[in-house]
């Protein structure tokens, strides 16, 4: 089992850049793939990145791709995502997810077995 904590999230102007973490603790973070996803007010929750259990591989949603990079510390047990050229649709409860999944990219929720409590991102146009 492992718990995330994210941090990072805050308020910033579009065009601008934030940097999001999660901090695990518990079992290894080398031991899942992991993921963000958000959520904004009245949507459901969707996928935006994912990585491989060594960082080998990752995989954006296309409404990121190019903006944001995710990335990960296996030593440091910390994922990020780094968010450049924010724009207000961005603006959303940030959350990271840990899975055991085999299969990559896992763009479902329910793929996911670990849930961090999330992080509010707020972009003003």
């Amino acid at each position: 089992q492992v718990q995330l904590v994210e941090s990072g999230g805050g308020l910033v102007q579009a065009g601008g850049s934030l940097r999001l973490s999660c901090a695990a603790s518990g079992r290894a973070l080398s031991t899942y793939t992991m993921g963000w996803f958000r959520q904004a007010p009245g949507k459901e929750r969707e996928f935006v990145s994912a990585i491989t259990r060594y960082g080998r591989f990752t995989y954006y949603a296309d409404s990121v791709k190019g903006r944001f990079t995710i990335a990960r510390d296996n030593a440091k047990n910390t994922l990020y995502l780094q968010m450049n050229s924010l724009k207000p649709e961005d603006t959303a409860v940030y959350y990271c997810t840990a899975g055991s999944s085999p299969s990559f990219p896992n763009t479902g929720s329910r793929n996911y077995d670990y849930w961090g409590q999330g992080t509010q991102v707020t972009v003003s146009s």
